[in-house]
């Protein structure tokens, strides 16, 4: 399943290290893009938005 999630709070591509590192803990298997200019996260992922959702909430920033 591919989420495609709003991330206001994502300024750089180290941001984005640390909301793949978090996503990759819920699914090692995921596949990942974050794009720091359009603030979006597009993860191909078996777990639930919930808990990917949740993955990036407790790394720090906000899903919109």
């Amino acid at each position: 399943m591919t989420l495609q999630l709003k991330v206001p709070n994502m300024a750089c591509s180290a941001c984005g290290d640390t909301i793949t590192k978090a996503i990759k803990t819920i699914d090692p298997a995921a596949t990942v893009q974050t794009d720091s200019k359009t603030k979006l996260v597009e993860v191909d992922t078996q777990a639930s938005e919930a808990e990917i959702s949740q993955a990036i909430t407790e790394s720090g920033y906000t899903v919109a």
